[in-house]
């Protein structure tokens, strides 16, 4: 069990107060925000993740973080993975909640953590999902204006996810002054507000063009707050990532890609067909914005079709 440091004297801990563990949520999602600077929806994330754990604290053990043990963590555990969670979901609450009391020990609340005792559950590699060549550009084309409101913005956000590989949240972050289309290229705020620039497409550039000029300026006539994104919804408004998830699902269903198409899956797409066509995976690690090139490693076994090549091209007897 972690050791208590003595409190202050005087201190509302001293007091007798913020015996719940949820006194310190506050100051450690401030802590996510300013000092490790974690994007909005991690810091989410972690919130929701934690607030689980405290509900359940609540519902059970009634600890305080200083009483929180290894007992207390694996009950937890058994719970989520009893609730049917997945073990890739059981693992992300345990990151947060070991982040949440390394962050008591840096602000010497606790001498020690319990939490770094526990191992998260060993995990299978998941093989991301990616549409063929063929197959994207059926749904790059399916917008259509008689049957859709927006064809033209949909177009174009078809078109840049593919052409940059950017995380859905990267494209409805876009601002106009982001972009360069005489350049063919935009500035993304990716994870922890790391900027990149990335390189857009003749197609991506003209749905853009085309869409600016024929569609948005209509969009945004009523309202003068949100002029600023790039893409935005029939009210004028910043565009949000349900709504563009949600019309990817729709154009997907309509070119028959399948039920689980998503953002993320022209993300995949872009990078498979990347490293197929022989880009360097250091190149594409600084494209997608990996912190770590081990992220981007899971795109060597993807595409099959490329490491064949390259062994029938390079052993001797190939």
């Amino acid at each position: 069990m972690p050791r208590r440091r003595k409190p202050p004297a005087g201190s509302r801990f001293a007091r007798g107060e913020f015996q719940d563990p949820t006194a310190w949520l506050s100051g450690f999602v401030a802590y996510l925000e300013a000092e490790c600077g974690m994007s909005p929806n991690t810091v989410a994330a972690y919130r929701r993740d934690l607030q689980k754990f405290f509900d359940w604290n609540r519902d059970t053990d009634r600890r305080t973080v200083h009483q929180v043990d290894i007992a207390t963590l694996t009950g937890f555990l058994e719970f989520l993975q009893g609730s049917g969670l997945a073990d890739s979901s059981v693992a992300r609450h345990l990151a947060s909640i070991r982040m949440f009391f390394r962050y008591l020990v840096l602000e010497s609340i606790l001498t020690e953590s319990a939490v770094d005792l526990i191992t998260s559950p060993k995990l299978w590699q998941r093989l991301p999902k990616v549409l063929s060549p063929d197959m994207v550009n059926e749904l790059l084309a399916a917008p259509v204006g008689s049957l859709d409101r927006y064809a033209r913005r949909d177009r174009a956000i078809l078109a840049v996810l593919y052409a940059t590989g950017c995380r859905v949240s990267e494209i409805t972050g876009l601002r106009l002054t982001d972009l360069n289309l005489d350049e063919r290229y935009a500035r993304v705020t990716g994870k922890g507000n790391k900027q990149r620039m990335v390189s857009l497409t003749p197609m991506a550039v003209d749905a853009i063009t085309e869409y600016l000029n024929l569609e948005r300026s209509d969009m945004v006539r009523s309202r003068t707050v949100d002029e600023e994104w790039l893409f935005v919804s029939r009210s004028g408004r910043r565009m949000g990532r349900d709504t563009v998830w949600q019309l990817i699902q729709r154009y997907a269903a309509r070119v028959g890609c399948g039920g689980d198409v998503s953002p993320h899956t022209l993300r995949h797409s872009f990078a498979t067909h990347l490293l197929a066509g022989g880009a360097d995976i250091r190149a594409l690690q600084e494209m997608l914005g990996h912190a770590s090139i081990r992220t981007t490693q899971i795109y060597t076994h993807v595409d099959h079709t490329r490491l064949k090549n390259v062994h029938q091209s390079c052993h001797p007897r190939g």
